[in-house]
């Protein structure tokens, strides 16, 4: 195999698969990166078994020579080294050759680097996926859904389907849900399905947030392909394999309630400072990370945001509601999850609708029925 290069794209896509490896491994070959050279382009391939990303390089685009290819073949190379070496190459143009013995000669410039490659033959096959399943949606609303869902996953390995998020598409709808028992992140959008099929899968928040990371900022279609153990994102010259999580995901819509005694309106930011404020006391003790959170009868439209840890200090802050309905109310629950919450929603105001002290409390943005995050209080009245 011997091929010359653009570096940048090879970059690119060497950071790419290698989210999905890891060197924590049974499999020794998967610590290393797949690199295919044919007529078309180059290939590369990372995986841990549970995720697998594929990223090609044309030999060109939009008229540009990307790749120029001298002899086709394949090498499996230590993703490790290979990653910080192509990094630190000092010309544009990166040639990469494999000699006898799977002895790999990397060439930029007056820099010349030898690693020792693997069979490419060795390297196991990506799930085979049958396309039958298959919906898209814009890469921009996937990047939103994941980033406002995928925060309330469990890290907790005792419920392992809690450690994913739910899927479920309906009626050309797909409704994502993730809880770790504690609070809950949901948010729905409108897809293209290309047969109407209802779906209800969990896929892993791990594979989430690294497809995450690598997915365009674009409006272009991301197609996704459905299996009973597999899941596959199609993005250009991109595809992410990810296994699903086994199990049933428990029924989340009676945690959501239907009634409401006291209702806020407030701006996000100013709240999500004041919380943020809070929490700076609220770190020690027994109920660390917790803030309250109270009407005042005395002067309406405000609400009281406090901590207290008897060892470090207090802290009581005031904010300005845009309106206060229902009944008094005197509540707590974790800055971090509400502070996790507030980073998620967008919008310039929310509504926050509670329905006792000791009950699940409701957060949406005003005027967007898609995204919901749900809070459990802590007991400390």
């Amino acid at each position: 195999m011997k091929f010359s290069i653009l570096r940048d794209r090879l970059i690119q896509s060497v950071q790419d698969v290698s989210k999905a490896i890891s060197t924590r491994t049974t499999i020794p070959i998967l610590t290393g990166i797949k690199i295919i050279a044919d007529e078309d382009g180059i290939t590369l391939t990372g995986s841990d078994s549970d995720i697998s990303i594929e990223s090609f390089i044309p030999k060109e685009e939009d008229g540009n020579e990307i790749v120029a290819i001298q002899q086709t073949g394949g090498i499996v190379l230590q993703a490790k080294f290979f990653t910080e070496l192509v990094k630190k190459l000092p010309m544009d143009i990166v040639e990469i050759e494999v000699m006898n013995q799977f002895q790999t000669i990397i060439r930029s410039g007056k820099s010349e680097f030898s690693l020792i490659g693997l069979d490419a033959e060795e390297y196991p096959h990506l799930p085979q996926i049958v396309e039958d399943k298959v919906f898209k949606i814009p890469t921009d609303i996937l990047k939103h859904l994941i980033r406002q869902t995928v925060f309330a996953v469990s890290s907790a390995e005792t419920r392992p389907i809690l450690t994913g998020v739910n899927w479920n598409i309906k009626d050309n709808q797909l409704n994502c849900t993730a809880t770790d028992s504690h609070r809950l992140a949901q948010r729905t959008a409108e897809i293209e399905s290309t047969n109407g099929t209802e779906y209800n899968i969990v896929i892993p928040g791990k594979s989430l947030n690294e497809l995450n990371k690598i997915l365009d900022d674009t409006s272009d279609l991301v197609e996704i392909v459905i299996t009973d153990n597999q899941v596959l994102f199609k993005a250009k010259h991109l595809l992410f394999f990810s296994r699903l999580l086994e199990g049933n995901y428990p029924d989340t819509s009676r945690l959501i309630p239907t009634d409401v005694k006291t209702e806020i309106v407030v701006k996000t930011k100013e709240f999500l400072q004041a919380i943020d404020r809070a929490s700076l006391l609220a770190r020690e003790g027994q109920n660390a990370n917790v803030v309250k959170l109270a009407t005042l009868d005395s002067t309406p439209g405000l609400i009281e945001i406090s901590s207290n840890t008897p060892e470090v200090g207090k802290v009581v802050d005031q904010v300005q509601c845009q309106s206060i309905e229902g009944e008094e109310l005197k509540i707590s629950f974790s800055a971090k999850y509400m502070m996790d919450a507030l980073k998620a929603l967008e919008g310039m105001e929310i509504s926050i609708r509670f329905t006792g002290a000791m009950r699940p409390f409701v957060i949406r943005p005003i005027n967007d029925e898609t995204i919901l995050q749900l809070i459990l209080p802590v007991r400390t009245y």
